[in-house]
């Protein structure tokens, strides 16, 4: 092969890697239909580590749970000095509704629970669309 020929041959190359690239980087990611909003109100006296724990092991979910699309969560606002029924919100998004359904049976999600309802007060869990 000629020099030429290497040359044009690693040129070819290139592009088809930096085509790829920008192919892999502007491919469309799995679109959340769904999302599941967990609020969560600890019970009085719970430790800040407790309260750490819970927020650490809900996130790691993301990781292990494959429906789960996206993961966020923060505590509660008080607007105008007002009481908060709950202290902090988790929200997920997924495909469809049986990818929540998947996601509320799988054996993580039920260990997360045992492990962590003894520092709950009281849970809320809102299922919806997703309108965009």
């Amino acid at each position: 092969m000629s020099t030429k020929s290497k040359g044009y041959t690693l040129i070819i190359v290139l592009l088809c890697a930096f085509a790829l690239t920008i192919y892999g980087a502007y491919s469309p990611a799995r679109k959340a239909q769904k999302q599941q909003i967990v609020c969560i109100k600890f019970k009085k006296g719970v430790e800040m580590k407790a309260v750490e724990q819970h927020m650490a092991g809900f996130a790691a979910l993301k990781h292990e749970i494959p429906q789960v699309i996206s993961y966020a969560s923060g505590e509660t606002i008080l607007p105008n000095q007002a009481v908060s029924d709950y202290d902090v919100v988790h929200y997920l998004t997924f495909q469809s509704v049986d990818d929540i359904k998947k996601f509320e049976k799988s054996e993580a999600y039920k260990q997360f629970v045992a492990e962590n309802k003894g520092i709950w007060e009281k849970t809320l869990i809102v299922n919806a669309d997703i309108r965009q």
